[in-house]
């Protein structure tokens, strides 16, 4: 196994891990036996935990803000689409809330920076796919029905919270007409 191979598995343990059981109560020694991956390893390619969390954090990121962005431009209604996909999201048998939000709320402060990059990666989408003319508070509404719907979802798995947030998302679109 090489160096790429053993990062892969890391980060696939650890993302399976961390989001369903949380950050805190995953240790190292149970990344390393899920993955297979030798301890020595591990501590080289992520020599703290901390490490390995910003990573697979970062993951998550690019891979989930990449699926949105696919999901929302490819549509013929742009932002009525965000909620149409984070309603298939919350319905996954695996959903667990929002990753960043799920450290944050673990780490507080000690979370990685990644964290505030990632709803700063969001808001910038979000006023991205908005009307063109529409004023910035658009975006800054959307992202607190597209945070809110998933917060409500964390709680109580399934795709209303996205349903209900996309028809109020609507009542603001048309405010923008």
């Amino acid at each position: 196994m090489d160096d790429e191979e053993a990062r892969t598995r890391l980060l696939d343990t650890a993302e399976e891990l961390f989001y369903r059981h949380g950050i805190q109560a995953v240790g190292m020694d149970r990344i390393r036996a899920g993955s297979g991956v030798p301890l020595k390893r591990l501590y080289r390619l992520y020599p703290a935990k901390e490490a390995l969390v910003a990573a697979y954090l970062e993951r998550r990121d690019r891979r989930w803000i990449a699926a949105l962005r696919e999901a929302a431009t490819n549509a013929a209604e742009p932002v009525p689409a965000v909620f149409d996909w984070l309603a298939r999201w919350f319905s996954e048998p695996d959903f667990r809330g929002c990753a960043f939000l799920n450290a944050y709320g673990e780490l507080g402060a000690a979370a990685p920076e990644v964290v505030r990059v990632h709803k700063s990666e969001l808001h910038a989408l979000l006023a991205e796919l908005a009307p063109v003319g529409a004023p910035p508070t658009l975006a800054d509404q959307l992202l607190i029905l597209v945070e809110g719907a998933t917060t409500v979802a964390g709680l109580n798995p399934g795709p209303e919270p996205a349903h209900r947030a996309r028809a109020v998302a609507e009542v603001l679109l048309r405010q923008q007409q």
